[in-house]
């Protein structure tokens, strides 16, 4: 007859408390280690913040006219510069347009309110990355407005993402528009393409 009686070494009665002690010690561990990961994120700057240009951000208190009022007088303005670099990377092709070139080329067309036969469009951005440019798209789209996105290649810069709206022919268009972007802290630059 065949013995089966275990023999080993006896079970000792401590083992299993050496067991939870080591679970305990792991979970104190990981939840150090959390800790430490949430500190450390909420110390580092955000990654989805709204990363627009500060002259967007900016764009409401200049329209307060606050600002503006407030230089000294007798002090010369400085010029006002375009807002986007890609005015001097593609000379010929696109000008941009100020308020009173908009409003002297709706004068002298025929019809009152209306611009001439070039192509004017109002240009909200203009991104390296095609994902500022979609988001940029689908905040115009919340607002309302119907936008493009067009890429450009431009030698020695690479390819750029412009968001655009229009083409527009008339002015009230043009203003309400602009309106609605400048409310909502976009800041919008006028592009007439040359025929």
């Amino acid at each position: 007859m065949k013995d089966y009686k275990p023999r080993g070494k006896p079970a000792r009665k401590g083992a299993i408390g050496g067991t939870l002690i080591g679970i305990f010690v792991g979970l104190l561990l990981g939840i150090g280690i959390a800790a430490a990961i949430a500190v450390y994120m909420t110390k580092s700057p955000a990654p989805f913040v709204d990363k627009t240009r500060p002259a967007a951000r900016a764009a409401p208190a200049k329209a307060g006219g606050n600002l503006a009022d407030a230089q000294a007088p007798g002090v010369p303005k400085a010029p006002e510069r375009p807002r986007f670099d890609f005015y001097k990377i593609l000379p010929g092709q696109e000008v941009p347009v100020s308020e009173r070139e908009l409003h002297a080329a709706a004068k002298a067309s025929s019809k009152p309110g209306t611009l001439p036969k070039d192509t004017y469009f109002i240009q909200a951005g203009s991104f390296q990355n095609p994902a500022e440019a979609d988001n940029l798209k689908a905040k115009l789209a919340l607002l309302g407005l119907q936008a493009s996105v067009e890429p450009a290649h431009l030698p020695d810069r690479g390819t750029w993402y412009r968001v655009r709206l229009g083409p527009y022919g008339q002015l009230g268009d043009i203003d309400r528009v602009r309106r609605t972007l400048a409310q909502n802290g976009v800041a919008a630059q006028m592009v007439k393409l040359k025929n």
